[in-house]
């Protein structure tokens, strides 16, 4: 069996991409191998790169795919979630292209209610939520405001000012679409006059303009998952812009970011940690306590510590989303130089230095290596 292409090769597009360079990158490709524009002896290859182009959207388009591709590749997404790639033959494809292909090759991305219209999906949501590791690492679950379209009151929907109604379009005759001819080619496209609604409205709303819907603000309640990161999406199915026509709204999408931290600096399910130690401590060994997001533990400090020195306490990092257990905390080792001395520090700290310096190399394990090679640098 051929190993499956990376998805952000297939699309062309970097790992941080955002939804938009996704979604046009796509178009461009799949408008390239669409099956309809490839005959002859390209057709079956071109279709072959159209079923691949469209696997990749399906997935990284997804907020919840597209984490799990990031983390685990191939191997996190369920390829039978759909019945495999090219299962949906190529339904769906006009999603994406809205009016292109639609237009051009009568895609099934809008679809038509049993009057003729043609109804549209609605716009997907963006929100960028910023939470604090502890919120990440525990879960929360939290209040957002988000904008809503709810059905005008004046007109009650339809649109047209009170004591008058709507009008069937004489331009497409209801249908919501217009067929053009091109040489020996017929192209449906949408309706210019009514915009595919099928009805036209000569007097508008005054208070909706003749859209039907006012928009409103909406208070929606959010559940943070326990040990979500920085960059990751939820997505809230339905909460998007509502469709056209009666059709289908489109998606909220929320976007994880991380505040900084003061203490700690996550790596995935790890955390990194920087911890300052006295210059005796270091020197002469000791118990040392260091944070954690569940309280303060303890670590022996052995004797002769060196600035930069990593000590792990497993399973006190982060249980990521997708993990059977919990990352580790590493505390990272900063020996601290004395400040502000007084008199008599100094002079103990001289009588040390001297000491140090006639016992030689044996209390300095990195002088003798580092001044040799700095030797040979300057030889």
């Amino acid at each position: 069996m051929a190993t499956k292409r990376d998805y952000y090769e297939t699309l062309g597009v970097p790992k941080n991409a955002s939804e938009d360079e996704i979604k046009k990158a796509y178009r461009k490709l799949a408008m390239k191998h669409h099956p309809d524009r490839n005959h002859g002896d390209t057709s079956k290859d071109a279709e072959a790169k159209f079923k691949e182009v469209k696997e990749a959207y399906e997935m990284l388009s997804d907020g919840q795919k597209r984490a799990a591709y990031d983390q685990y590749g191939h191997a996190g997404v369920d390829p039978n979630m759909r019945g495999g790639p090219g299962a949906e033959g190529f339904g769906g494809f006009a999603e994406a292209f809205g009016d292109i292909f639609g237009d051009v090759f009568g895609g099934g991305g809008r679809g038509r209610t049993s009057s003729g219209r043609q109804v549209f999906r609605g716009s997907d949501l963006s929100y960028a939520m910023e939470i604090t590791l502890e919120e990440a690492a525990e879960g929360k679950t939290t209040e957002i405001r988000i904008p809503t379209w709810d059905e005008c009151d004046t007109c009650h929907g339809s649109g047209a000012k009170p004591g008058t109604k709507p009008i069937t379009c004489t331009t497409c005759h209801g249908a919501g679409a217009v067929q053009m001819r091109q040489g020996f080619f017929s192209v449906q496209q949408t309706c210019p006059t009514c915009h595919g609604s099928g009805k036209i409205i000569p007097e508008p709303c005054t208070v909706c303009h003749g859209q039907g819907k006012i928009k409103r603000n909406k208070t929606l309640e959010v559940k943070i998952r326990a040990g979500i990161d920085d960059g990751q999406r939820m997505r809230v199915t339905g909460s998007g812009e509502p469709g056209v026509n009666g059709g289908p709204p489109g998606d909220l999408y929320i976007e994880i970011r991380l505040k900084k931290h003061e203490i700690f600096e996550r790596d995935g399910d790890n955390l990194h940690c920087v911890v300052p130690v006295s210059m005796t401590t270091a020197a002469l060994g000791g118990e040392i306590n260091v944070p954690t997001l569940k309280g303060a533990a303890a670590i022996d400090i052995p004797e002769g510590t060196q600035s930069g020195k990593q000590f792990r306490l497993r399973g006190k990092g982060i249980k990521g989303v997708n993990s059977s257990y919990p990352g580790d905390l590493y505390c990272h080792v900063r020996v601290e130089t004395p400040v502000k001395l007084t008199e008599h520090q100094r002079k103990v700290l001289k009588e040390l230095d001297e000491s140090l310096r006639k016992g030689g190399d044996k209390h300095s394990p990195t002088d003798k290596g580092w001044f040799d090679k700095a030797k040979e640098f300057f030889s």
